[in-house]
Parts: structure tokens; sequence; C-alpha cells
């Protein structure tokens, strides 16, 4: 029975031994698995001076537009328009009562005339040596005060009326008949629609500012007509910012192009000042790290079958693509799609390649 036990005991020790150093020629002889080659799409570096695109909005006005007054106080005897009315160059838009003012014109008239009467009188009196050579000289001066007066009061009833200085349209009846208007009181608010004066004023930032200029181009697009673009230019840029606000004001000249355009016409536009410096374009999904200017992007390696990873200085964003101003001397290609499984040295297959 012992002997027999001692037996099973060596078997069962040699069968373990047997089996412990198969496992360990089994482990030695496995080959561990490849790394898999990480699927990406790349495309092309596109370079060029395009400068960054502005955007802003605001709204449709006239350069034209002014609140209309009389120069003198009275009371309105008759306003002619109403609001929305169109009007033309000359047209009488409204006039004070003119019981007053003709009185003046006429007191002033007869100012005039006795005072050349005077001067006549005086005349024959020196010549015939009666009055003195000062006497006649106080009744010319007496004369010319009384002709500026006439000049005055006619001036004066000149503008009793108010009329249109251009053809526009009545924005707003700030007065009524029958109602006193003292001198410089805005009655009417007044637009005109010459083709050059409609403009866009808004505030830019003192960054943006420092690239714009006088004479830049700018593209409009207004929600009336939003299948249409406008051309502008930049005609006014403030040498200061706006106490208000800290903005720089901009004025933009917008061209109708045959279009018919109202005061507060919402709008959005598209500056693009011109640029003297190249930049690299490339699409943003192919940043892969970015923190404020800077970032990185992959390419591929000579071997075209692994990637390297490349620090870039972004310089703007402009709608999907990236302008890089520095990091990407000699790069053709970077990586677009599958950038975010990827690290400096990975394995890649390049699918669908964009050129």
């Amino acid at each position: 029975m012992n002997h027999s036990l001692h037996t099973l005991r060596m078997l069962l020790v040699a069968t373990f031994a047997f089996a412990m150093a198969s496992c360990s020629d089994n482990k030695a002889a496995v080959t561990p698995p490849a790394e898999i080659p990480i699927p990406v799409m790349i495309q092309s570096v596109v370079t060029g001076d395009q400068g960054r695109i502005l955007q802003y909005s605001g709204l449709i006005a006239s350069n034209a537009e002014s609140h209309l007054s009389f120069k003198i106080g009275g009371m309105i005897s008759r306003i002619y328009v109403k609001e929305g009315d169109h009007v033309s160059a000359g047209q009488l838009l409204a006039t004070l009562d003119l019981t007053e003012i003709d009185a003046q014109v006429q007191q002033a008239e007869q100012n005039v005339e006795k005072a050349q009467r005077d001067e006549n009188r005086l005349k024959n009196l020196y010549r015939d040596t009666v009055a003195t050579l000062e006497q006649l000289q106080n009744i010319h001066t007496q004369l010319s005060v009384a002709t500026e007066s006439l000049h005055i009061a006619t001036f004066n009833r000149q503008y009793a009326q108010i009329r249109a200085s251009t053809s526009g349209t009545i924005l707003q009846k700030l007065m009524n008949e029958g109602e006193y208007a003292a001198a410089g009181t805005a009655v009417l608010q007044f637009n005109g629609t010459s083709a050059n004066d409609w403009v866009v004023r808004f505030g830019v930032s003192d960054k943006d500012w420092a690239v714009l200029h006088k004479g830049d181009k700018a593209t409009v697009s207004i929600d009336a007509y939003p299948d249409q673009p406008f051309s502008g230019t930049i005609t006014k840029l403030a040498e200061g910012a706006d106490a208000t606000n800290g903005t720089y004001p901009v004025e933009v000249t917008v061209s109708p192009a045959g279009h018919k355009l109202a005061p507060g016409l919402f709008c959005t536009l598209r500056l693009q000042p011109p640029s003297h410096t190249a930049y690299s374009f490339i699409p943003a999904s192919a940043l892969a790290e970015g923190e404020g200017s800077t970032g990185f992007v992959y390419t591929l390696n000579a071997d075209k079958k692994t990637v390297k990873k490349i620090p870039v200085h972004v310089a703007f964003l402009q709608g999907d693509q990236i302008a890089v101003n520095s990091g990407l001397d000699h790069v053709q290609q970077v990586i677009t799609e599958g950038v975010g499984y990827l690290t400096d040295g990975a394995a890649v297959k390049v699918h669908n390649a964009k050129n």
C-alpha cells in the first residue's frame, strides 16, 4: 500500500512538472500583437496673405438726416406734410404766421425810405453850406443801418418757412399747427434719400481699429434683402474712442445699387482689411490642443506611417479655418480627422486623403 502511494505521488509530481514546462514554453512562443494604425485623414496647408475678416452689425441711417426748425420764433400757421411723405428739394414744408414778420419787414422798408429822404435833403443843405459834413456823414450812417435792418427782416421772413434742402422723407412731425415754435426748436425730422447718403455707424475694438483704414471695402448684408449683398466703403474712422463704451466709431457708406433703403434697416457687415502678413490656413479640426494663441497639430513623418506633433502659433480663427503665422514652415499637410486619438509618433493609416 505504501509502495503504491509513493508511486502515485511520483507520477503526479512528474505530470505537474511537465505541465509547468509546457506552459513556460508556450508563453515564450507567443508574439505580442503589433500596434494597430489609427485611421486618419489629411489636408493640405494653404498659404496666403488674406487678413482676418471682421464682422459687425448696425442699422442703416442717412447722412442727410436732420431736425428742421424755424430761424425765428412764432406761431405755426401751416404744416404741409405728414409723417412718411416723400418730398422734393425746395418743397415748402411748414410756415409761421407771417402777420408780425411782414409788419417788421414793412417797418424796416419805411425806415430805409425815410433815411434816404433825409440823406437827399442833407446833401442839398450841404451844397448850400447850411449843413455840415458831420451831419451829412451821420445821416449816411443812419441810412446804412436802416438798410441792414431791412436785410435782416427780409432774411428772417425767408426763414419763417421750412423748405426741404434735398429730396427725402419726413420721418416724424414733432410739432403741430397752432403751437408756438421757439427759434431753433425742431418741428420736423427729415431724412434725405440721396444715393450716396446711406451709412451704417458702429463701434470697433482697439485691435480691429488698428488694422482698418479709410477706403477699406465692406460687404453689407441687409435683412430686408437676404439674397442681395451690398457694397460699402469705410468713409469715417474715429481717431479716438467713444467715452461711453470705449469703442472706436466707424462709418461705412453703403451703395443701394438701385434698391429702396430706409433708416433703421438691420444689417451685418464683413470688413476685410488688407494684410501684408503671410498666413498658413488649416481646418479648425486640425488643432489638437490649444491655449490662448498657442496650439499643436499633427503631420505625417517621412515614412507616411507615423505622425509628428508640432507646436503652432494661431493668429486668428475665421469660420472653420485657422490662420497660423508660425510653426508650419515646410509643412505641406496636417491631420484633420482622428486627431483626438493621436500621440507623438503614433502609427496611422491615411484614409480618403484630401488634397
